[in-house]
């Protein structure tokens, strides 16, 4: 088969992507190309692995049978124009390596991690031994962290909140589906609970896809609702907070401090309209917190088998799109979460 690789940070996995399918299939790394070639070459495609494809690509695609997504995220193809026969999937392996970030991050707020470190750079020792009018900074052990969204991200964080000794609650759109075994929460309640977890947690991550219901989901209100010494954290999109509200909250002292990974923009462009930059209680990251070695190798895996299965002819995992049968049209999913336009 010809395998269409369009994904910069997968390009570099290709190794592993070409020895997991036994080096049978000719691979073409686009991701460099301009539109033009692109379009060009894809009419020959069977299998497209990438996080974006434009629509007139996806019409002159007829034989293509598989698009496999670099990610959870769909939003990024375009269903519609895709030809009937067309599967496509998706693949996660993020949630560890988000929730490892998400710990980092608190314990660095906790401590004052970043203006301990300014401090230092700029000659200043800064600590209770030399400042008696510095607070101490607080261990994890017996905190609460309240979780908004319990899925793949929500429980690893929930995970890794749990070993160091924190208290977890959680709310989530079916309070009723199961969760994993080894997790010991609180509580979990319907998204109706939200008031009441953002009250009673002392660190808040936020962890929820991006669409209608959700954009816009923590505000003045919801700030207010935290409290001072409480700490947020946002790995979901930037709009599920409010741009505005948070920024009053950081820079009023309505809440302690935030850890922020994902913003309102992407690059090129600057990650927000309003200066977060001038904040020091704000740890700053460009939506890396899933981009380790373990997350895209494990993906790079998963794309592999999945293309050794198509050329099997046996079921694909994680399968968003499946392909019509003969004689009608395929059913379009239901709409995916919005993303700001930059990998995941």
């Amino acid at each position: 088969m010809r395998i269409m690789l369009n994904h910069r940070i997968l390009s570099r996995f290709h190794d592993r992507l070409k020895a997991s399918t036994h080096g049978r299939h000719d691979w073409l790394e686009s991701f460099d190309w301009d539109p033009a070639r692109l379009t060009e070459a894809i009419a020959d495609v069977d299998v497209y692995v990438g996080s974006k494809l434009r629509a007139e690509d996806a019409r002159r695609a007829e034989r293509l049978r598989l698009v496999h997504v670099v990610g959870a995220g769909y939003d990024g193809i375009p269903m519609d124009a895709l030809h009937p026969g067309v599967t496509v999937a998706t693949t996660h392996h993020h949630g560890r390596s988000i929730a490892e970030h998400v710990l980092m991050s608190v314990l660095m707020l906790s401590r004052d991690v970043l203006g301990a470190d300014r401090a230092l750079r700029a000659g200043r020792w800064r600590n209770v031994a030399v400042d008696p009018t510095l607070p101490f900074g607080t261990t994890l052990r017996g905190r609460r962290v309240g979780v908004v969204g319990f899925g793949e991200t929500g429980t690893e964080v929930a995970r890794l909140c749990q070993a160091v000794g924190m208290r977890v609650r959680a709310v989530r759109r079916d309070p009723s589906a199961p969760f994993p075994a080894d997790l010991r929460p609180d509580w979990i309640g319907g998204n109706d609970r939200l008031p009441e977890l953002l009250a009673d947690s002392d660190v808040v991550v936020v962890t929820v896809p991006l669409n209608a219901a959700t954009e816009g989901l923590i505000g003045p209100a919801e700030l207010a609702a935290m409290g001072p010494e409480a700490l947020l954290v946002n790995v979901a999109r930037g709009p599920v907070v409010q741009e505005e509200a948070l920024y009053r909250a950081l820079s009023s002292g309505t809440i302690a401090g935030a850890a922020l990974d994902v913003w309102w923009s992407g690059p090129p462009e600057a990650p927000s309209r309003l200066p977060f930059h001038d904040l020091p209680n704000v740890l700053m990251t460009p939506h890396h917190s899933g981009h380790t070695a373990d997350t895209f190798a494990a993906r790079a895996t998963e794309i592999a088998d999945n293309i050794d299965r198509l050329e099997r002819g046996d079921a694909l995992g994680n399968v968003v799109r499946a392909p019509a049968a003969a004689g009608s049209t395929a059913t379009a999913p239901p709409s995916p979460a919005r993303a700001v336009p930059h990998d995941e």
